[in-house]
């Protein structure tokens, strides 16, 4: 992945240990609520991948539903950071997404990546790895920025293009460079379809909850979504 990207999310470590899980209602309200309604509630004697655990609140959900879970960051603060949120109880590796994954083949029922795969510049590379690491009719659930969204950032106005978008983020009064990469929708989804079959698209809607914390942005979400959630199998 972009060295860039390590460093914006080294840099961001500590926020999303100590803030994102309880204050980021694009996190705890939208995201998080759709991304798990499509998760078995009982995941007992499933491998699961988390892949781009970040502080690893999706480590923690996993492993609480009975999973056993290899969950990954590329930065090694963020590993640091899921180690301390979930202790043996899963094992945390920093890993670049865009290298060969040192796991064999057909290790896993399920990977989850959770908010990574924008960050990912070659989707061939790392689609490839994941679907040889799925057994066979193993699942990937993932959720990136929505291409509607992305592009009201673009610099270029070409909808159409892959392009390497740099978004600042506040956080403790410090603005953080974060880049990632925009995509039109027919790529999003002719790339998954190369290595995978699409079982649900899902355009998440923001909860009650978003409702009741932020009421304007709950309208403008309900217009205009932010996210895109994928759930694909690995045929056989």
């Amino acid at each position: 992945m972009n060295n860039r990207v390590k460093e914006a999310f080294t840099e961001l470590a500590n926020d999303y240990e100590h803030n994102v899980d309880t204050k980021n209602v694009y996190n705890i309200d939208y995201e998080r609520p759709a991304m798990m309604k499509l998760l078995p509630s009982d995941l007992k004697d499933w491998n699961v991948l988390d892949a781009g655990c970040a502080a690893g609140w999706y480590t923690h959900q996993l492993v609480n539903r009975g999973a056993k879970v290899t969950a990954s960051d590329i930065s090694r603060e963020m590993v640091e950071a899921t180690k301390r949120r979930v202790g043996e109880t899963a094992e945390v590796l920093c890993l670049d997404l865009e290298e060969r994954l040192p796991f064999e083949d057909q290790s896993f029922d399920l990977i989850v990546s959770s908010l990574v795969l924008h960050y990912v510049k070659d989707w061939s590379k790392t689609f490839s790895e994941f679907r040889r690491i799925l057994k066979p009719n193993g699942r990937l659930l993932f959720s990136i920025h929505h291409p509607f969204m992305d592009i009201k950032l673009s610099t270029n106005d070409d909808y159409f293009a892959t392009e390497l978008i740099v978004d600042k983020w506040k956080r403790q009064e410090k603005m953080i460079e974060v880049p990632f990469y925009r995509r039109p929708l027919q790529v999003v989804v002719n790339e998954t379809l190369e290595y995978f079959s699409i079982e649900k698209i899902i355009e998440p809607q923001p909860t009650k909850e978003f409702k009741e914390k932020e009421p304007e942005k709950y309208v403008g979400l309900m217009k205009n979504p932010h996210f895109m959630i994928i759930k694909a199998l690995r045929n056989s």
